[in-house]
């Protein structure tokens, strides 16, 4: 381990208790050398350092959008893992018999690739015993390596393109399902209850919103659903005019939305401005809370998914919210609860490896067995979380109402 510790007191204690001793005589003779020992004897007696003095402080990085246009749902996923730690620090850790104080070293990733990669380094640097992030997949994805080259784990929260844990590192994990089950739910959903046949499929061009919509467009077509057209937009698109216009001239029963909810919400409000009768499906990225702010009346238009149980269904996930809530003063917004169990699973690591050495929890990471907030977790050989869920929600008066769980 790498651990220091202090024993100059507890030394200077001996001593001094030594030297009083070795002074001290029967009866009254004694009294000078008493008054001597009584005047050292608050040096001598001076109690050991707290135990928070002499901790050893283990860092675990926690990355994702802090600034821009997903900063909501950033903060959110670091309330989560900083929830997680105030409860461990307040019930007190210990490894291999020393006390440890647990840091959140919290970056900025500004939901773009290089900064991503920038932050990860930083990470890197400040010598994090692993990592909670990062909260897209198009920052993930490339991010991965600098966490594999350091042999330091990387759990995200929220990352579901495929992709991430198919690139071969032995340090990524995820405690959420995949593109690969989201997308074919929401196109099951599209043929099976809403016996769609036509679709069009728009998306933001990232690495998730991409990946989403081209997992969804196979199953949609294996499904017997046409696929009219494909259209993209960008991150930062503000004016869907042309698309919808385009979309409103094909009369599709479904469109699939792939991206998040700062652009799919606009999206969304403006094809029921357009006219535009068919059902939106979209996934995790635009199903919060904050989407139907944005979409408005037109929200209730809107089926969504999420690559994890919902927070009503958790077992805790009452005890949970009231918790988070009266910590940070705003409701959990989506994956608070991911990056919660993500903490706990790496604690749970150190506790197993008896070690804070980044390689050791680690391998005790990929082999975890832990039955959290959001359920049981283990990891399969790539990384990805064994018995993946999916929740579908409409929206009932803005409010988010499920409608559906499907488990791997």
């Amino acid at each position: 381990m790498r651990v220091k510790f202090a024993y100059a007191v507890t030394i200077a204690a001996a001593v001094a208790m030594s030297t009083a001793c070795s002074k001290k005589s029967d009866g009254e003779a004694s009294t000078g050398a008493s008054a001597a020992s009584s005047a050292s004897a608050p040096a001598a007696a001076a109690p050991p350092p707290p135990a928070s003095e002499a901790a050893t402080v283990v860092k675990i990085g926690h990355v994702a959008p802090l600034t821009g246009l997903q900063a909501h749902l950033g903060k959110d996923n670091e309330n989560g893992a900083r929830l997680a730690l105030e409860e461990i620090s307040a019930q007190g850790l210990t490894i291999d018999g020393h006390p440890i104080k647990l840091v959140l070293d919290a970056q900025d990733d500004a939901a773009d690739p290089r900064t991503g990669t920038e932050a990860a380094q930083r990470l890197i640097d400040d010598k994090v015993v692993a990592v909670i992030g990062h909260m897209n997949s198009g920052v993930s994805i490339p991010a991965a390596k600098i966490y594999s080259d350091a042999n330091v784990a990387q759990i995200s929260p929220s990352t579901t393109n495929p992709q991430y844990t198919k690139q071969g590192f032995k340090t990524t994990f995820r405690v959420v399902a995949t593109d690969a089950l989201q997308g074919p739910v929401l196109a099951d959903y599209a043929a099976k209850t809403l016996h769609a046949k036509k679709v069009v499929i728009v998306d933001d061009t990232s690495a998730y919103g991409r990946g989403l919509a081209d997992e969804f467009s196979k199953t949609a077509q294996t499904s017997g659903i046409k696929v009219l057209s494909r259209e993209a937009t960008s991150e930062k698109t503000r004016d869907y005019k042309a698309i919808l216009t385009k979309i409103k001239r094909s009369q599709p029963d479904v469109v699939m939305y792939g991206g998040m909810d700062v652009t799919g919400g606009p999206f969304i409000k403006e094809a029921a401005a357009a006219g535009i009768k068919a059902k939106i499906l979209a996934g995790d990225g635009v199903c919060t809370d904050k989407v139907a702010a944005l979409a408005g009346d037109a929200v209730q238009n809107l089926v969504c998914s999420e690559a994890g149980l919902a927070l009503s269904k958790m077992d805790k996930g009452a005890d949970f919210s009231q918790k988070y809530e009266a910590r940070f003063h705003t409701p959990v917004q989506i994956y608070a609860p991911f990056t919660y169990d993500a903490m706990y699973v790496i604690v749970d690591a150190m506790k197993r490896a008896n070690s804070i050495d980044a390689p050791k929890v680690l391998a005790a990471i990929a082999s975890t067995d832990f039955n959290g907030l959001t359920g049981h977790i283990a990891f399969d050989d790539k990384g990805d979380l064994k018995g993946g869920t999916i929740t579908l929600y409409d929206f009932k008066d803005g409010k988010k109402n499920v409608l559906d769980v499907v488990k791997q």
